[in-house]
């Protein structure tokens, strides 16, 4: 066993931190940035992008698929939200653009795609529910992806319906996001309910079991927890009051492995 001491700072890193009109970002983001295809400029941060590109290479994605936005500065994020309030007015923006400091794309971990044609909308670019698209989006949860802004959550999310918007959460969060129809905005209160060292969500994947949890952000100078560090594990803030442990079990005996991801 060994104690760890998880920060304030802590509290807003990671794959789970809630990104919307209520909670805003510390920092616009946090871990290396990589490009998500060759000779792409479209940033996502090194996780991200790895798990991406093994989806892709999976469906030939790229042959159709192109990345049209990744990761945002916080001028370019103010930029984009400039222009479509010239453009657009400011009922569109907003319902499809986020508030700078606001936008999962200033962490690395969101990306907008499109189907490849000659004209591609920048804002709203075309991802249809049919063919290699619909493919992708069905396999996103396999690699840690969710389609984040889905059809008649619109009240939940704060943010219109945007099929080309994905999110990477990480694996097994993205399955049990899309197992029980939840948004990421629900499932921060779903895992709630799973409290770390006595009630852990537990569920199996390629036959290594795996346990995720919540700590709840105890003490502003810190919270203490003891953890088995033979495990492969993982932590990641909510960017609200608390963290999400995951845990793989039966994986690697005597192994350790921290990510703060």
């Amino acid at each position: 066993m060994k104690t760890l001491t998880l920060t304030n700072k802590q509290l807003h890193l990671g794959n789970l931190i809630l990104v919307n009109k209520e909670h805003g970002i510390l920092k616009p983001s946090a871990g290396t940035l990589v490009p998500v295809a060759y000779q792409s400029d479209t940033l996502l941060q090194r996780q991200a992008a790895a798990l991406l590109e093994n989806l892709m290479e999976q469906i030939d994605g790229w042959q159709y698929i192109v990345p049209v936005s990744g990761w945002r500065s916080t001028h370019e994020q103010q930029q984009i939200w400039d222009d479509s309030l010239a453009e657009n007015g400011l009922e569109f923006t907003q319902t499809y653009v986020a508030v700078p400091g606001h936008s999962e794309h200033q962490t690395g971990l969101a990306i907008d795609l499109a189907l490849r044609q000659e004209h591609i909308d920048f804002i709203c670019p075309e991802f249809p529910y049919e063919g290699i698209c619909q493919k992708f989006r069905e396999m996103a949860p396999d690699y840690g992806y969710i389609e984040r802004y889905p059809k008649g959550r619109e009240a939940v999310t704060g943010i219109g319906h945007e099929p080309w918007h994905f999110r990477y959460v990480g694996v097994p969060h993205a399955k049990i996001m899309t197992e029980n129809n939840l948004v990421l905005e629900e499932y921060m209160d779903f895992i709630k309910d799973y409290e770390y060292g006595s009630k852990p969500y537990i569920l199996s994947i390629n036959g290594r079991e795996i346990s995720v949890s919540y700590l709840p952000m105890t003490n502003t100078n810190g919270t203490r927890l003891m953890i088995d560090d033979t495990l492969i594990y993982s932590i990641s803030g909510n960017n609200i009051d608390g963290f999400i442990m995951t845990e793989w079990r039966h994986a690697h005996e005597n192994k350790a492995e921290l990510m703060w991801a």
